[in-house]
């Protein structure tokens, strides 16, 4: 909640500001709505809900101004104005900005027992407030990163990788990326230096079929590896270990053990064959496909059929725990038939193999909450939280660090990267529809003040609000801080396949 302070004159800019009339002066101190949430939970249309910012909104298309909430306010700060329920507060903030005098501030800033006080020196009825535990000051995961001041892009560690948890992309094709691949499977020694002695070479065409950027040609009976003129220029993106896909794991065939992912296959399969009799796909479509495919009927293509099922099911399987990797590194094990890739086991081979740059160690990350000055209060990453760990303040966002992992998708997602963030990755808002419904709207600015990239604008002449869309990033501040729920808004992400930051 939002509290004056002994400074606090009564000289009630906060009240006129306020979108949702929710301050009022008692004994000339401007007190406001207290967000117990007492009025989410008694309203019968359920028109009230709670925002992530942790305040209350109220969804006036669902609400019928009934008035149950007036009659439940503790603090009897609600009121209903023509058809219209107003002294909610959302927590939008401005009311801080507001005061001349900075005697507004942030109950999130303040310890429990002064908020306690002050509201009992108002002599006001007051909800029970829950005793918390103490909250980590930071959350750590362990795993294995990247320098990647030292990382040159050559794919060694990708390549070595057991699980194909790493993934490497380089802008440039057909050249040599110094990954020494060639050297390893050279059955003659003969390369050196990216430089094959052709004296040596026993033309076996090893090195060519190894090379994972296809930078060796084979020309009149001679080997060549190809240079690059340039530096390699990419990214690379791998496991974070941060146990999220096991946490979405509908089978518990992946798990994290003593902070290290493991997979049991075999837990998927059952899984897959309890789910075939309820399969989407036409089983008869399937065996008459394969029927006249291989015009078999014996038992090794009935078994085939079955296989063929089971691995279909199982893609459906793992879907939630795929959806939810933050670095798109997850995906069906399509080499090797039904299963998983790209967790990480912490094995250790891409830091034993990445002996001469040594980009590749364990390392330990941590994280207190803290954001940047860049944040423009947006909401993505609380939206986006799988764990529900980040509550919206005005300018920066409040992080509870029990609940958090460190999965980074805040920071994958955050459009002005003001978030921590250990990888590469990154997902881009591409595209997006913004719109304000005027039947909603209840014209309190609060979008317009709050939009980061002034894309509200407002039609004073005919009392309106609109968004432009040259200006829009979609980033959802103006949805998030709305009081009556009065946008209509949907935005597109990029996948991390489509653009991956090397910056």
């Amino acid at each position: 909640m939002f509290l004056s302070t002994n400074k606090c004159e009564g000289i009630g800019e906060c009240i006129k500001i306020c979108p949702t009339e929710a301050i009022r002066l008692i004994n000339g101190k401007a007190f406001s709505c207290i967000t117990c949430g007492a009025c989410f939970e008694a309203c019968p249309n359920h028109a009230i809900f709670k925002n992530r910012y942790g305040g209350y909104v109220v969804d006036r298309a669902k609400c019928n101004g009934c008035g149950v909430c007036e009659f439940t306010c503790p603090v009897d700060i609600i009121h209903i104005e023509n058809g219209v329920t107003k002294g909610i507060c959302a927590r939008c903030g401005i009311c801080v900005d507001a005061c001349p005098i900075n005697s507004r501030v942030d109950g999130f800033d303040l310890i429990e027992e002064k908020q306690v006080n002050f509201l009992k020196s108002l002599n006001l009825a007051i909800p029970t407030l829950k005793k918390e535990k103490p909250e980590r000051s930071e959350v750590k995961r362990n795993c294995i990163g990247t320098d990647y001041d030292k990382c040159i892009l050559c794919g060694r560690c990708e390549y070595y990788c057991p699980t194909k948890a790493i993934d490497v992309t380089v802008d440039q094709t057909g050249v040599c990326t110094e990954c020494r691949l060639c050297v390893d499977v050279c059955p003659a020694d003969a390369i050196d230096g990216y430089v094959v002695d052709h004296d040596k070479c026993v033309l076996c065409l090893n090195c060519l079929k190894s090379c994972p950027n296809n930078a060796i040609e084979s020309n009149n009976f001679e080997v060549n590896i190809i240079k690059s003129q340039e530096p390699i220029k990419g990214a690379i993106v791998s496991c974070l270990n941060c146990g999220l896909c096991a946490d979405n794991s509908e089978t518990g065939a992946l798990k994290q053990i003593n902070g290290k992912m493991r997979y049991a296959p075999s837990l998927d399969f059952k899984r897959a064959l309890n789910e075939l009799d309820k399969d989407d796909f036409d089983n008869e479509i399937l065996d008459d496909i394969l029927d006249d495919a291989f015009n078999s009927n014996n038992d090794d293509m009935t078994l085939a059929k079955e296989l063929i099922k089971v691995d279909t099911q199982i893609e459906k399987v793992n879907q939630k725990s795929i959806q939810n990797c933050p670095v798109s590194t997850l995906n069906e094990n399509i080499n090797d038939g039904f299963g998983l890739s790209g967790y990480c086991v912490s094995c250790g081979k891409c830091v034993k193999v990445c002996d001469k740059q040594n980009a590749r160690s364990f390392v330990g990350v941590e994280w207190n909450g803290s954001v940047s000055d860049e944040c423009i209060s947006c909401g993505i990453c609380s939206e986006l939280c799988p764990k529900d760990a980040i509550t919206l303040k005005r300018g920066t966002i409040k992080v509870d660090t029990d609940k958090c992992i460190l999965c980074e998708t805040c920071g994958v997602h955050c459009p002005v990267d003001a978030i921590l963030k250990t990888t590469l990755a990154k997902k881009r808002i591409s595209d997006g529809f913004n719109l304000i419904d005027n039947k909603l709207c209840m014209n309190c600015k609060l979008c317009y003040r709050i939009c980061p990239e002034n894309a509200i604008i407002d039609k004073e002449e005919l009392d309106i609000m609109v968004v432009d869309d040259n200006k829009c990033i979609y980033c959802g501040a103006c949805k998030n801080a709305c009081p009556t729920k009065a946008f209509i808004f949907e935005r597109k992400f990029e996948d991390i396949d489509d653009y991956i930051d090397s910056s």
